[in-house]
């Protein structure tokens, strides 16, 4: 019986003692998670305004009292709109403020490489080239491959490759430095 209380003593402290690091964990998760959201935030309302060429955007906590649960929304005012959450704007928007998301948070956590496929697929002409030009100013510090069939993006890159058929059935690579066409053409 002694053994029996003392085992039950030893799982009773073991349990308490799990207890409170899981609390102390949780604290601190919370503390990370307020000042990483909060500095993520800041840097989405910038990239947002810097996208748009103007107008505001924040993320907002569904529940603050929970924020390890909480939901997360998007609410955005692009130049001359009112401010609306992010599934009344038109597609477009929509692509522009999750990428102007994408590029807060790389500068928030930044990445060495980044693949984007078709990221600014719903953007217009005007959008397509504030996306790449809003890109070349990141391959200082990230290298991206971006895989697009917009002719504004493809202008605005480094290296393009892609895939031809020239006869039917045979595939074939091709590659091209932008470089070396712009210095051709200066030289003519």
């Amino acid at each position: 019986h002694e053994d029996y209380q003392k085992q039950i003593g030893d799982l009773t402290q073991a349990e308490a003692d799990l207890m409170g690091i899981i609390a102390d964990l949780a604290d601190k998760m919370e503390k990370r998670f307020r000042e990483q959201f909060k500095l993520l935030n800041q840097y989405f309302g910038e990239t947002f305004v810097e996208m748009f060429g103007g107008g505001q955007a924040q993320l907002v906590l569904k529940d603050e009292s929970d924020l390890l649960n909480s939901g997360i929304e998007i609410v955005a005012q692009p130049p001359g709109k009112q401010l609306q959450m992010l599934s009344l704007l038109s597609g477009g928007e929509k692509s522009l403020t999750a990428i102007s998301l994408l590029f807060a948070m790389l500068k928030l956590n930044p990445s060495p490489f980044c693949v984007l496929d078709e990221i600014e697929a719903a953007l217009d002409d005007v959008n397509v080239k504030r996306f790449a030009s809003y890109l070349n100013g990141y391959t200082s510090k990230t290298q991206f491959v971006v895989v697009t069939h917009r002719k504004g993006t493809m202008e605005a890159s480094n290296a393009i490759y892609g895939v031809t058929m020239e006869e039917k059935g045979i595939s074939k690579l091709i590659s091209m430095k932008m470089a070396d066409y712009v210095e051709a053409a200066s030289s003519q």
